[in-house]
């Protein structure tokens, strides 16, 4: 398959022949670019017809007879769609319709394809919605995708791709914006759905883990062609391409604190490369000195207002938390969607208000500072985002963003002095020179990563909050990413609250975990211990949960 490009052809797959047996589960592996998402978007022809050329043949086995899906009209294409072959998108804010209510977009295939009425079309919804664990799924129906949090997003997507009892469900990273527990239950709901059905499933996932739970069999692909695939077992287990082997050693689980990440360019370069044996003891650093000191914080936000506008009704987002950060540690938090992980970064950034309690930052309470203080405190604490193609601005190269950043805020006074800082912080993230020229859409997600690991550190900080920001990359940038955060706070000497719905990675990276249920902190402990004695059953469930 090629796309027509301004500069010429790109081939983006070529060779791709593998099938999908009635029942079976086949994944395919791989990390961003490797063609794994185009392959699976071909079978549906989503690509844009005007720059797509495909040669060879997509057969889709119908009951009645078969079907050539690349000879397929509009009209043939739309009658399959979401009918008999569904498909699960990896970011559901942008596959959502964002002036349609999550129920309503159910709704509509329901009646499209099945021909049910409202009232039994909403019923059926409200009874997916149930069934992938969206709380509340009555009032959920009539919440617009902004209302709800990007797992709870993802859940919608899949509700809608499972309302039709599909043959074929293409699910594209379906569980990477998940928890672990949503991740096991939304699998073990795909397994149940697979058996109940004969449903097919072709699974993409940079994870091997959930591949290793759910996957019958395994293709791996690497730059648009397939380099390996057997049965799950033979693949996972016994696998012949350094890529795959690489894949496989790269997951941070395998290590402990302090040990340097294997990359896939290490097997690459070199196929009879070895990891070094893991060390399975934890490196304990002790950390005396307090750099936050929480003090019974509780955090609501307004549900309800009179008449007045006055508000009646809180959520309470934060309980009553008391909690220590100390000064060069790695605080990992942990917990469900919803369970105040991201609130309690944004309070300590003063993104947040706190509605009761006290937040000391070196002895002083951050919500009586001044202007002036305020404005140096803001230059102190920063934050590295989940998504940062969204916190980046599109119209700017990243030399101005992050020269931006240093003007504003006079830590540089000239241009020329702020380029040259930029450029110095480019080489620290492991970026070339002439990036400092190009836009963020001309970055893949690991760059994107980096540059906003650099804004970051332009202003110096002493605290950066890290937001679920490895989350949605491939494991061997992941580990890229990991290894960087690792060299950079030896070199800054800052103190990081990694915040992240992955156990493996937060016991990789932190000193500490604090779990969060509910806005609460139900257990705060070293990470060897968190792992190997837990005592919250809320903790248990959590590391039960963890994929093989």
């Amino acid at each position: 398959m090629q796309f027509a490009t301004i500069t010429g052809t790109v081939t983006a797959v070529s060779d791709i022949t593998f099938s999908i047996p009635q029942g079976k589960v086949v994944a395919i592996v791989g990390e961003s670019g490797s063609g794994k998402s185009v392959t699976a978007m071909s079978i549906l022809q989503l690509h844009p017809i005007t720059i797509t050329t495909y040669t060879g043949s997509i057969t889709y086995n119908d009951p009645k007879k078969q079907i050539n899906l690349l000879t397929c009209n509009k009209q043939q294409l739309q009658q399959l769609r979401g009918h008999k072959i569904a498909m699960i998108f990896q970011e559901p804010m942008t596959a959502l319709n964002p002036v349609l209510t999550c129920g309503n977009q159910v709704i509509e295939m329901l009646q499209q394809h099945l021909g049910l009425t409202y009232g039994d079309a909403l019923k059926k919804t409200i009874s997916l919605f149930a069934d992938v664990q969206i709380p509340q799924p009555e009032q959920a129906v009539k919440k617009y995708p902004h209302q709800l949090s990007g797992g709870q997003k993802q859940r919608v997507m899949i509700a809608m791709a499972m309302s039709c009892n599909p043959q074929l469900l293409i699910c594209d990273e379906p569980t990477t914006a998940l928890d672990v527990t949503v991740q096991k239950n939304i699998l073990l709901l795909l397994k149940q759905l697979q058996k109940k059905y004969g449903l097919s499933i072709l699974f993409i996932s940079h994870d091997l883990g959930l591949v290793n739970n759910i996957a019958d069999e395994v293709i791996v692909m690497y730059k648009g062609k397939i380099i390996e695939q057997g049965s799950a077992k033979q693949i996972l287990q016994t696998p012949q391409q350094p890529y795959t082997k690489a894949l496989l050693a790269c997951r941070p689980m395998l290590y402990s604190k302090g040990q340097r990440l294997p990359l896939v360019a290490d097997f690459m370069q070199n196929p009879n490369f070895v990891v070094n044996k893991p060390v399975l003891t934890q490196l304990v650093n002790v950390y005396n000195t307090p750099l936050f000191e929480l003090d019974d914080v509780t955090i609501q936000y307004p549900t309800k207002h009179n008449i007045l506008g006055k508000a009646t009704n809180f959520f309470t987002a934060i309980n009553k938390i008391t909690l220590t950060i100390y000064q060069g540690e790695t605080l990992g938090v942990v917990g469900e969607s919803g369970s105040g992980k991201t609130t309690l970064g944004h309070a300590l950034l003063l993104l947040n208000k706190a509605s009761s309690g006290v937040i000391n930052y070196e002895g002083n309470n951050i919500a009586t500072l001044n202007r002036q203080t305020k404005k140096n405190y803001r230059k102190q604490v920063q934050i590295i985002f989940q998504d940062p193609y969204s916190s980046l601005n599109p119209k700017l190269t990243i030399g101005a963003a992050i020269s931006e950043t240093l003007l504003v805020n006079k830590i540089c006074t000239k241009k020329a002095e702020a380029k040259t800082r930029v450029l110095q912080l480019l080489q620290q993230v492991e970026l070339l020179p002439e990036h400092y020229y190009r836009y963020p859409h001309e970055f893949s997600g690991g760059q994107r990563q980096r540059i906003v690991i650099a804004r970051a550190l332009a202003m110096q900080p002493s605290f950066v909050v890290c937001d679920e920001s490895v989350a949605a990359l491939d494991v061997s940038v992941q580990a890229q990413i990991l290894n960087l955060l690792n060299d950079l706070k030896k070199l800054y000497g800052f103190t990081i609250l990694f915040i992240s719905h992955d156990l493996g990675v937060v016991k990789y990276i932190s000193d500490r975990i604090a779990v969060m249920q509910m806005g609460q902190i139900v257990e705060c402990n070293t990470a060897e211990n968190i792992f190997a004695n837990p005592t919250h059953e809320y903790t248990k469930k959590l590391l039960e949960a963890i994929p093989n």
